[in-house]
């Protein structure tokens, strides 16, 4: 699990866990601990793919749907990819 939340949200790693026939306890335990990192663990990701704030609502839509492949929900999405826009 440790290794998977570098390039995987939340989302992921629970439906991964579902298929590997985890128990629902254990799965809301590493949810818990995935969750307090997950925000800084998008931002890394994002980082290392695209580097770039997205300039239109198509490379927007682009680099959220690539976060959301990852397995990062929707709110997690908006403030990585609204963040990097006020850091420039």
């Amino acid at each position: 699990m440790h290794a998977r939340q570098a390039k995987f949200g939340v989302a992921k790693i629970t439906h991964e866990l579902r298929e590997k026939g985890v128990s629902q306890e254990l799965i809301e335990a590493a949810v818990e601990q995935v969750k307090g990192n997950e925000l800084d663990n998008a931002k890394e990701i994002w980082r290392k793919k695209f580097k770039v704030s997205p300039a239109s609502r198509e490379e927007w839509a682009k680099q959220a749907r690539f976060l959301q492949s990852r397995g990062f929900g929707f709110d997690i999405i908006k403030k990585v990819l609204n963040q990097q826009k006020t850091d420039e």
